[in-house]
């Protein structure tokens, strides 16, 4: 649960600083590491959490396929703190711990649906490079979720690939905010 910081820790100060920290710590408890990092530059730290405020708000896809969706990207970029962050969103919202756990060996678990099976092979789909999603696969999903539901599907992997790409480029790794929870994470299966 310790980061390399490759881009270094700031310390968040001043009156900005104070209200960020009193938001953050309200929302999870603990300041994110990636605001550490993010701090540097104030104006790409905004332009994220707007962006981050704006996307809580939507409403188009089941919460529990969100976080299916958004774990399963973070798991195949290797973010260990997207992961962590995750299981911690999935805990707060009453998820399924079990099977949230299950996300990072989706295809070994029986407790999946169709449809969630086929979020996280859509998700995992997006993220390779360069990204393998098919027709029959966007189709299928379009047919169960319809087109709203497809968009924020579609933009929420991305924006948890900016996330994830971010944070395990910046060197981040577990904060331990799934320490809250009542099960260890689950690591992926070995390929």
């Amino acid at each position: 649960m310790t980061s390399t910081f490759r881009i270094p820790k700031a310390r968040i100060a001043g009156p900005y600083g104070a209200i960020l920290t009193r938001f953050v710590k309200g929302m999870w408890g603990q300041v994110p590491d990636n605001a550490y990092a993010l701090w540097h530059n104030r104006r790409v730290m905004k332009s994220v959490l707007r962006m981050e405020l704006g996307a809580m708000r939507w409403k188009a896809l089941d919460p529990q396929l969100s976080s299916y969706a958004e774990m399963a990207a973070a798991g195949v970029i290797g973010c260990s703190w997207c992961l962590d962050f995750g299981y911690f969103q999935a805990h707060r919202s009453g998820l399924d711990l079990d099977k949230v756990r299950d996300v990072p060996r989706w295809r070994e678990s029986d407790r999946f649906t169709a449809t969630e099976r086929d979020v996280m092979e859509y998700a995992e789909a997006m993220t390779a490079t360069p990204p393998t999603v098919t027709d029959a696969l966007s189709a299928r999903l379009l047919e169960q979720l319809g087109a709203a539901a497809m968009v924020e599907l579609t933009q929420l992997i991305a924006l948890e690939n900016m996330r994830s790409r971010f944070n395990a480029a910046a060197g981040l790794e577990s904060q331990g905010f799934s320490s809250v929870c009542e099960l260890p994470l689950a690591v992926p299966s070995p390929a």
